[in-house]
């Protein structure tokens, strides 16, 4: 018996997470494949690199502004209901731009304008997902939990790009786009009546916890340096959007199944290695698993600006999908071993978005730098990672300050941030 409680068997006799786990997959394989399927979309329909950049930049930057709000509202009104809300915005926006170019009345202004739209609601599901976890699993069954959350990113990491690639090159992208809204939809059945731990309230003003949250991740050194490391790596990635299918197209001359094989194999290797190092706890080694991972992804991205091949191609994605597996890992449990859980709904829904601010910005800069050539542009996502990797431990504090025992608790209760002290982050720094 002792040895089952940390068990992933144990984890799925939580309740409420299998249902929980189901929604989750089914909407991250919806956002996965609507993301290379506006690409995709893009390319075919209207030809231009920047527009495809912008388009996924307007997709996800809206919801990175609104986290703060978001996260507010979270802890204020529960989360079940704002993440099928979030669900349902998805699916009419994807139904809206296939309608609409069905009907010969898509222009690039209304796609910009409706992917916008769509991009509000956002972190509703994806911070308002992962912040629910911690609250319903124990915390010894916190690193199963969150080696299923990265195995989860990429199985759905490589079915959507997988599923997207194969719809578009077969039936064009309108049905990999309707495809994902129906991913969407599915996505809400497990949440219907799903029940969760009662909101924890706020202040008199979603605008004060609002900036509670926000002030509470800017004091907080852990989730401050986690802020820039992790944007800076989703910064590189955010330009490969973009500039892996242009360099399949015209390097490698393959065609949109390719571009989502290649994505698939990088959640293939992501897969594989959360499996291996989540049977392992993370506690201590955080930074150490971070750093590396994201070192060995600068490699690996370095090989893939150079390549002409194929071949070289699916192994440089399917290194870099091994390289982010423990990184995953260790950026999920630091965030929540640095957290007062109090603050999950706000401080996760500021510290998710800012983590991936990075992506709608090297998404909206690919354009420009493939107008310069493949191989600059892909060259500057391997430099961006590897200063990324330079920089956590030299950012990320190697022992929180914050503790959840104590006045610092009891002040986070009040509702008060609460600040990392000085003297562990410049130990980190060491």
């Amino acid at each position: 018996m002792p040895a089952e409680r940390t068990t992933y068997v144990a984890l799925f006799r939580v309740p409420t997470f299998p249902r929980l786990a189901s929604s989750v997959v089914l909407a991250r394989t919806a956002n996965a494949m609507m993301q290379l399927a506006l690409v995709l979309f893009v390319l075919q329909r209207f030809h231009s690199p920047s527009l495809a950049g912008l388009t996924i930049f307007l997709a996800i930057a809206p919801g990175v502004a609104m986290s703060p709000i978001v996260g507010a509202l979270l802890d204020r009104h529960g989360r079940v209901r704002l993440i099928m809300l979030d669900y349902a915005v998805g699916a009419i926006s994807l139904l809206l731009i296939a309608g609409l170019d069905a009907a010969g009345g898509l222009t690039p202004a209304a796609l910009l304008a409706i992917v916008t739209v769509g991009a509000v609601t956002y972190q509703f599901s994806n911070s308002g997902a992962r912040s629910v976890l911690p609250l319903i699993v124990p915390n010894r069954l916190w690193d199963r939990a969150n080696a299923l959350d990265s195995l989860a990113y990429a199985v759905t990491g490589a079915a959507g790009p997988a599923l997207a690639g194969g719809l578009t090159a077969w039936l064009g992208a309108r049905v990999a786009l309707l495809s994902a809204a129906g991913c969407f939809i599915a996505a809400a059945l497990p949440m219907i009546g799903l029940s969760e731990p009662s909101a924890q309230g706020g202040s008199t003003s979603v605008l004060a916890d609002a900036r509670q949250g926000l002030l509470y991740v800017i004091r907080n050194a852990s989730l401050r340096g986690l802020a820039i490391v992790v944007s800076l790596v989703n910064v590189g990635f955010g330009i490969l959007i973009v500039a892996l299918p242009v360099m399949v197209f015209q390097r490698i001359h393959g065609n949109a199944a390719l571009v989502g094989e290649l994505w698939a194999l990088l959640g293939l290797g992501s897969a594989l290695s959360v499996v291996f190092f989540g049977r392992y706890s993370s506690e201590g080694r955080e930074r150490l698993m971070l750093g590396l991972g994201t070192l060995a992804s600068a490699l690996g991205m370095a090989i893939l600006a150079v390549t002409g091949s194929a071949i070289v191609a699916a192994a440089s994605m399917a290194f870099m999908g091994l390289a982010n597996g423990p990184a995953d890992i260790a950026l999920f449990s630091m965030r929540q071993r640095r957290t007062d859980p109090a603050w999950y709904g706000r401080a996760f829904a500021v510290s998710m978005s800012l983590n991936f601010a990075g992506t709608p910005l090297g998404s909206a800069i690919s354009g420009p730098l493939i107008h310069f050539g493949i191989t600059q542009a892909i060259g500057v996502a391997a430099a961006v990672l590897l200063v990324s990797a330079l920089l956590t431990r030299l950012l990320i504090p190697k022992i929180a300050g914050y503790k959840m025992l104590g006045e610092s608790a009891r002040q986070s209760r009040r509702d008060r941030p609460v600040e990392e002290s000085p003297s562990s982050a410049e130990q980190g720094a060491g």
